[in-house]
């Protein structure tokens, strides 16, 4: 027997029609590299992802062809995600930091039908385009005849297509590995569940109230999966394309940004910058550092200043938020000191994540924080296989050796599931991996 409640399949596409519904006046804004600020909102974005949606299909793209981007963050990028996905395609985001090699072994394994790209990225396009082998069609996101003229040409009167939740929706390449590097293949259903959980107050903690600028670039494992909580929390976004200390700073203070995530180096840079200028943060109060650790000094910084600083780890595997630093039960009770030792480590597992330490014989590690464990191999399902120039989601588990593929977070295993600098061994739901 089944339950009384409407059916409702977890496709991406309900979160940006979710946010066109309920939060469609709500401000996204771009600066772009010469300095121009674009504005649109949710509705516009959706508006473009339903135009490029139909645009995709009027050139022939069926559901599962991948649309590749080779871009920084705007709202045409933003868009684009959208509407590969809208017609039952597959996002597939291209790190614009990989060597030419790297590259073209990417395009042409995922077999990518559209790419995408900024102009300032037309010299790399060109080199590459000789040994692209499945690109049909290219489009410059920024020049009037490129991505302006493809959605004009729509009218935008198209319906979504509907398939199965776990249907795949993005592509993400990992190379931190050996070898070629790994495609990451997400499932409807999988970055739903990521989305939802990402809002929460102990992870980004996002609402309509918030202003959000991403400087994690959107060729970059998903953007930590910003682009669908965003949707799903209708936060107005500030992109910028370029990520220079004195811009960023500007944006904050001028769009009252109350929220932003990004790498260690970004505050450093912005810290550089603070000192220079003897200005403040503004509105600020939520920054989420992740990519490596964040020094104490900084973390102490941030906080003196009022914000909360939230360590963030996680892989493109894990989709990618993996564990998440948040204020503890007892966070009234601690000192200062006390406070930035918590912030220091890098949180606890958000819900829809599994993760374990072990020790040196593969047993779980007791969660009293103090036994330190490691990671000996890392399960995840989900990467992506090509055989025949035909798509499909390899189901068998993919093993990730420690030091060869992965450097995670090393240090303790604590009872209230707080994570120190430790190596995990973590396992995404299976439902958050596509497996049938």
């Amino acid at each position: 027997m089944l339950g009384g409640m409407q059916d409702w399949s977890l496709r991406v596409t309900h979160l940006i029609d979710h946010a066109a519904r309920e939060c469609g006046n709500r401000e996204i804004l771009t600066r772009w590299a010469d300095g121009t600020i674009e504005q649109t909102n949710w509705t516009g974005v959706a508006s473009d992802a339903r135009r490029l949606a139909q645009g995709f299909a009027a050139i022939g793209l069926k559901p599962g062809d991948r649309v590749a981007t080779l871009a920084m963050n705007h709202h045409r990028h933003l868009a684009t995600w959208y509407g590969a996905i809208g017609f039952g395609g597959v996002i597939h985001t291209i790190n614009t930091r990989l060597c030419d090699e790297d590259l073209i072994y990417i395009m042409n394994h995922a077999e990518d039908q559209v790419l995408l790209y900024d102009a300032q990225f037309q010299g790399l396009v060109d080199r590459l385009k000789p040994q692209l082998k499945t690109i049909r069609h290219f489009i410059v996101f920024d020049d009037p005849e490129g991505y302006p003229a493809f959605v004009a040409k729509q009218d935008g009167h198209y319906e979504w297509h509907q398939g199965d939740e776990r249907d795949p929706c993005m592509l993400c390449y990992t190379s931190g590995t050996t070898g070629n590097p790994k495609g990451v293949l997400y499932q409807h259903r999988s970055t739903m569940l990521h989305a939802m959980a990402e809002v929460a107050p102990g992870v980004f903690d996002l609402s309509a109230t918030s202003v959000l600028l991403p400087v994690v670039p959107m060729f970059h494992a998903a953007s930590w999966g910003l682009p669908f909580a965003g949707a799903a929390a209708g936060v107005k976004f500030v992109f910028s394309v370029t990520n220079d200390a004195p811009t960023l700073h500007k944006l904050m203070l001028d769009e009252g940004v109350t929220h932003s995530a990004g790498v260690p180096t970004v505050w450093l840079a912005m810290f550089q910058h603070l000192d220079a200028t003897g200005a403040g943060l503004g509105k600020l109060r939520l920054v989420t550092i992740g990519g490596s650790a964040a020094p104490r000094a900084m973390i102490e910084r941030l906080m003196k200043q009022g914000v909360r600083v939230a360590h963030a780890w996680g892989m493109t595997e894990t989709s990618p938020i993996g564990t998440m630093g948040a204020p503890t039960a007892n966070w009234d009770d601690l000192s200062f000191d006390e406070r930035v030792d918590v912030v220091c480590k890098q949180g606890r597992v958000p819900f829809g994540v599994e993760l374990r330490v072990v020790d040196d014989n593969g047993d779980v590690a007791p969660r009293d924080g103090k036994t330190s464990g490691r990671l000996p191999d890392l399960r995840a399902l989900g990467y992506q296989a090509l055989l025949q120039g035909r798509r499909r989601c390899d189901r068998r588990w993919s093993v990730v050796r420690h030091g060869r593929r992965v450097r995670a977070p090393s240090g303790r295993n604590n009872a209230d599931h707080r994570q120190g600098k430790r190596r995990h061994q973590v396992r995404r739901r299976m439902d958050q991996f596509g497996r049938a």
